[in-house]
């Protein structure tokens, strides 16, 4: 039906595999392994990382990419945001010290910190995070039934802990009402923390949390609903702790993950 030639048909399926096509196979077999162990959250670029990572094999993204699109794996769109300049200069109560200056030399000397919001059901609940800025290691996180200034006094004071109570630190987040409470500055001023803000309607000047989140959602909370909020906070948990933290490359710190880039600065301490 296809009018190919007997000869031609036996001579496809008594040819030998030739070492580049058998080599794909092997490859595709180590995708399909990553694809599954970092729940469909590898793009192209972090897949060839970790290939060469956890299986030595030196290939490009181009034959990655041409794998992945044979292999037809589900991959997570990304959209980039074009940069924005501030579209208000920050008043006398609120400054911007970061300065969107986004990579310390040392850990401990700025954390960001933002809130987000996640829906269960007809339900809202309420995320905090506080990452510090070297590493992009989440240090601290809590869930809220309530977006209000407590949320963030609580997470503030589990990082703070978590840290070993460092001195000279800087505090950045965006000009929330929580983030703006009597009740958090007055926390920060006894223990010496700067405070910073972000420009007033600027999500560029926090753009590290913002990225969080953003990650966050595309990566685990958009994927599929939560029967109660004890289904959502296991969910958090695996994410944070088991794969961002430990396990998820970052192009700000080299391709490593936030706890292998600490491991190697304290070890040449």
């Amino acid at each position: 039906m296809l009018k190919v030639n007997r000869s031609t048909y036996y001579k496809h399926f008594s040819s030998p595999e030739s070492a580049r096509a058998k080599q794909d196979r092997i490859i595709k077999t180590y995708i399909l392994t990553l694809h599954g162990k970092y729940k469909k959250r590898l793009g192209v670029l972090k897949m060839t990382l970790l290939l060469q990572r956890e299986y030595g094999l030196s290939i490009g993204q181009t034959r990655v990419r041409r794998l992945l699109k044979a292999m037809n794996l589900p991959k997570i769109p990304a959209r980039k945001i074009p940069p924005q300049k501030s579209k208000a200069a920050c008043d006398d109560d609120f400054h911007n010290f970061l300065n969107r200056q986004f990579n310390p030399k040392e850990p401990n000397r700025i954390w960001g910190s933002d809130l987000t919001y996640l829906k269960v059901g007809a339900k809202w609940y309420y995320l905090c995070v506080i990452i510090d800025l070297f590493s992009r290691k989440v240090i601290a996180w809590q869930l809220s039934d309530k977006a209000d200034s407590q949320l963030v006094i609580e997470t503030f004071k589990k990082a703070y802990r978590n840290r070993n109570c460092p001195q000279g630190l800087m505090f950045h987040s965006d000009r929330g009402s929580q983030f703006t409470s009597l009740a958090l500055r007055k926390l920060l001023d006894e223990l010496n923390v700067v405070q910073s803000f972000s420009g007033k309607g600027c999500p560029f000047d926090n753009a590290v949390v913002e990225a969080f989140f953003k990650y966050l959602k595309a990566e685990e909370t958009n994927r599929g609903g939560y029967s109660n909020r004890t289904d959502l906070h296991l969910s958090l948990f695996e994410y944070i702790e088991s794969f961002y933290n430990d396990k998820r490359p970052h192009s700000a710190i080299n391709f490593l993950s936030p706890n292998a880039f600490e491991d190697i600065f304290f070890s040449t301490l």
